[in-house]
């Protein structure tokens, strides 16, 4: 573990100690419209890394399972680990065993954008938000892991915009399309109590930035199977600094970094499949 790992904590900025239950009761939410349930709900501690984890790294309810399906990878057919938020538990199961770092594939949604690749959104700079909510675990697997790195950075997120006349009409065909324009304004609720939020302009659009998850690991190419209709750049793995940026590193392990993810494919997928009806 470097220095900056164990000299430093991480207060929670976003969330809070009820952040896992909310989080559990918004899965399990939207299953009864569609008639569906989850393979199974792992819960995360509800805060994030401290300082000093590679001596006696904090266990959570769900590191013993990710090690167990870790360890089942085999050669070629890694565990995808899709990350939506922060690196938590990934970071705290591969401090508990090290060596399932060769059999995982991280997805994640978060990071700033790569100098020479894209710029930073208008306005005031501040930390990408999924980084923030736990820097050190972050800084964990970019730094000391060798965990593959598939990355969708903020610039490529922030590229799968669904429009509003869009979700309210799937909202009058589906259940689910119901339940999803339910949440987006409760969100849009929150986010405007939230000073650095309270002055959003109004658009006719909302980010969906999560779905390039599914397009990651299920939207594949029957031949050939990848992400065919996306893009990316191989960079060496860069060092992640304790403010959220990078600092170059030619030497690191290669990894992928989105430029671009096929968002016609990703929502027309989901709406195909809110707006079938339930098996």
């Amino acid at each position: 573990m470097s220095p900056s790992l164990s000299a430093r904590t991480c207060p929670p900025p976003w969330g809070g100690e009820t952040s896992a239950a909310d989080a559990v009761a918004k899965v399990r939410g939207p299953f009864s419209p569609s008639r569906t349930r989850p393979a199974f709900i792992l819960w995360w501690r509800g805060h994030p890394c401290r300082s000093g984890l590679a001596r006696d790294p904090d266990r959570a309810p769900a590191t013993a399972p990710i090690v167990r399906e870790a360890r089942r990878a085999v050669p070629g057919q890694p565990l995808l680990y899709a990350a939506g938020a922060s690196l938590t538990e990934l970071a705290l199961a591969w401090l508990a065993d090290p060596a399932i770092g060769p059999r995982v594939r991280l997805l994640w949604i978060g990071g700033p954008e790569h100098d020479g690749l894209a710029m930073p959104p208008p306005g005031p700079q501040a930390a990408e938000f999924n980084l923030a909510t736990d820097p050190i675990a972050a800084q964990v697997i970019f730094n000391e892991s060798d965990i593959e790195i598939w990355q969708v950075p903020r610039n490529v997120y922030r590229q799968m915009l669904l429009s509003k006349a869009e979700l309210a009409d799937l909202a009058r065909k589906s259940p689910l399309g119901h339940h999803l324009a339910q949440q987006v304004a409760l969100m849009e609720d929150k986010l405007a109590s939230i000073p650095a939020f309270a002055a959003m302009p109004q658009t006719e659009a909302m980010i969906l930035g999560d779905s390039p998850l599914v397009t990651l690991s299920a939207l594949l190419s029957p031949v050939q199977p990848d992400t065919s209709s996306s893009t990316y750049r191989i960079l060496p793995k860069p060092h992640l600094l304790a403010d959220g940026r990078y600092r170059p590193n030619p030497g690191g392990r290669a990894m992928r970094v989105y430029t671009t993810i096929d968002a016609r494919l990703t929502i027309a997928d989901m709406i195909a499949r809110f707006s079938a009806p339930p098996h």
